[in-house]
């Protein structure tokens, strides 16, 4: 059965963390998706000055954290063509590989003011429904016209991968903010250190 409607998760994953796992379980879910696409940005147009962790760590992170999980897979295109990652290019992409499907691309609630701000907004406030990840403490914004969105009403999660990577450059542990195997591969390759 061809899915109806696809979820687009884009992000630095630097690294995954448990955070990412409860946004995906509520977009799944709220939003009724057949398949949630975890797609790592070679670079984000938000933090062009930070050089992230290699493409194919974040990409094994998020494979061992989607272990098990179905609805969901890795979508590597971004990191393959390299440079910033804009989400109208792979908003693009998808719509010519599933012509027919509602897609749904999930954001931080705090990017919702810049929308009109992203490149080619038009065109990416016609092809896609946008899914807002609410922020602790973060009263709602509406969409500015004329973007369409809801918020995920799933459990908002402190957790942060710049405080992953800070705990461990402070020797602190990371346990149970990211999924046990990704855990012990940063540990055991010294990653962020």
């Amino acid at each position: 059965m061809s899915p109806s409607r696809i979820g687009l998760f884009g992000g630095t994953f630097d690294p995954v963390h448990a955070g990412h796992l409860r946004v995906a379980q509520a977009a799944l879910e709220e939003a009724c998706l057949d398949r949630l696409f975890f797609i790592p940005a070679a670079r984000s147009p938000f933090k062009v000055s930070e050089v992230p962790s290699a493409g194919r760590d974040r990409l094994r992170w998020i494979r061992l954290a989607l272990a098990g999980r179905n609805a969901c897979e890795v979508d590597d295109s971004e990191l393959r063509r390299g440079g910033v990652s804009y989400a109208v290019d792979t908003m693009r992409a998808y719509r010519k590989r599933y012509p027919e499907v509602s897609l749904l691309y999930l954001i931080g609630a705090d990017h919702i003011k810049t929308l009109p701000e992203w490149r080619d907004a038009i065109e990416l406030a016609r092809d896609v429904e946008f899914l807002a990840v609410p922020r602790p403490g973060e009263s709602h914004v509406a969409f500015p016209e004329p973007f369409r969105g809801s918020y995920l009403s799933g459990l908002p999660c402190q957790v942060s991968s710049s405080i992953i990577r800070q705990r461990v450059r402070c020797g602190k542990s990371i346990s149970g903010l990211v999924p046990a195997f990704v855990e012990e591969d940063i540990v055991n390759r010294n990653i962020y250190l």
